[in-house]
């Protein structure tokens, strides 16, 4: 498929050539169907969904199969049994689901909306004031163009990132935000079946590892209603404090030649953003990696204690699964890179020891009812000693399992875990 200005693909475009007319004429009629879907945000959100789309169409995008979708639906059942022992929290799923590539897209993609736009403004803004002002004022009102160009610029960029990650993905939750529909469990068969063979690990023992950690991550994110807001909040305020390099985009501005549309397909986002070295800023980062370690650390120490010796390859499953989250894959690299942020948990194996020792200490109920409140939750320095952790907290927090808790299993917390 040729590629158009900017970086991206779209059907049917075609490279111009500048002493062709005609060509030229279908060129400008491409940019104004682009500019068309720009929207009212800073993104041209219609343009990043063609974008992946077309890539996931280059990529392969195999249609989930109605054996798939029992297997899925199988798993997640079996999922549910296995955790029922292990946790506190009931189950969070009401509805099973099989996505493929572009449903996890589709079904994400109001929450990418949330978490890029306030980074895309910056950028469009930036690029509108290299504009000089004397210039500004003759353009007058296709000063607006510039924005657009801007939206239309980071939307193909962005569709290419949610492309690629597309095709990594194994759940919905599988890299720790809630990005889907709350309380639908969705595996993407196609992504597990590839990873599986990465791992010369049965397809069948893959799914089934997904399904728990998908399982786990609904429980978490039903019953502890203040936890979506608050890491989705933890991302956005490390998010506001990303600044734009305008010195990144004036030099990549620079090399762009209107009448060379090849000129336009090298400019990339790279770089642009870049992360205030401010203590402020330091804190949201931890605050954000708190987060998402906690969270996948309590999901990872869950599934590997449900799954036990019930199967056969959970031992390696979870530490090849320790070892993506940490290092992130390709496309969460490509993401990183485009907006400046990083979804890695960076200390999931200290996050996992943390919870272990809570458990010993407090039991399975007591564990998980530090989720009733966010100030009940370890913090950064605690990840340092567990046992420290798990001893100092057990009297001053003891008392909230009398508390009915936010996810309304206080009552039933109390009878499992009774008080020493």
């Amino acid at each position: 498929m040729p590629d158009i200005p900017f970086g991206f693909s779209l059907p049917g475009a075609q490279p111009p050539d500048p002493s062709d007319p005609q060509q030229m004429q279908q060129f400008m009629n491409q940019l104004q169907h682009m500019f068309a879907g720009a929207g009212e945000g800073p993104v041209n959100w219609d343009l990043a969904r063609q974008v992946a789309a077309s890539q996931l169409q280059t990529a392969g995008d195999p249609a989930v199969t109605i054996v798939e979708r029992n297997q899925i639906e199988e798993s997640l059942r079996l999922a549910d049994l296995w955790l029922d022992p292990a946790s506190a929290l009931p189950s969070g799923i009401r509805s099973a689901a099989g996505w493929n590539r572009n449903e996890w897209i589709y079904n994400t993609l109001e929450v990418w909306k949330k978490l890029c736009d306030p980074i895309a403004g910056r950028m469009v803004g930036a690029m509108s004031d290299l504009v000089p002002e004397e210039a500004r004022a003759q353009l007058g009102p296709m000063q607006s163009m510039v924005a657009t160009l801007g939206g239309a610029l980071f939307g193909g960029q962005l569709g290419q990132a949610l492309g690629q990650l597309a095709a990594e993905v194994l759940s919905a939750g599988d890299i720790g935000l809630p990005l889907g529909p709350g309380g639908t469990a969705a595996l993407i068969p196609a992504n597990i079946k590839a990873y599986g063979e990465g791992l010369e690990i049965p397809e069948d023992q893959v799914r089934l590892y997904v399904a728990l950690r998908e399982a786990a991550h609904q429980r978490l994110f039903q019953h502890v209603p203040w936890l979506r807001a608050h890491v989705l909040n933890a991302v956005e305020t490390y998010a506001n404090g990303i600044t734009v390099n305008r010195e990144a985009i004036e030099e990549a501005m620079s090399r762009v030649d209107p009448s060379d549309p090849e000129s336009m397909q090298a400019m990339a986002l790279e770089g642009i953003f870049t992360p205030e070295d401010t203590p402020q800023q330091k804190a949201s980062l931890a605050r954000l990696e708190t987060a998402l370690a906690l969270v996948e650390g309590w999901v990872g120490h869950v599934v590997d204690s449900a799954a036990g010796d019930r199967l056969p390859s959970v031992n390696a499953l979870g530490e090849a699964f320790r070892r993506r989250r940490a290092a992130g894959g390709p496309a969460e690299q490509t993401f990183a890179a485009l907006v400046g942020l990083e979804l890695r948990p960076r200390r999931l194996r200290e996050a996992g020891a943390l919870w272990a020792a809570v458990a010993d200490k407090r039991g399975i109920a007591g564990r998980d009812a530090l989720w009733d409140h966010p100030d009940l939750l370890p913090t950064d320095e605690d990840f340092a000693n567990p046992a420290a952790f798990a001893e100092a907290k057990l009297d001053w927090d003891i008392s909230e399992l009398d508390k009915p808790s936010s996810s309304g299993e206080g009552d039933a917390k109390k009878d499992e875990d009774p008080k020493p």
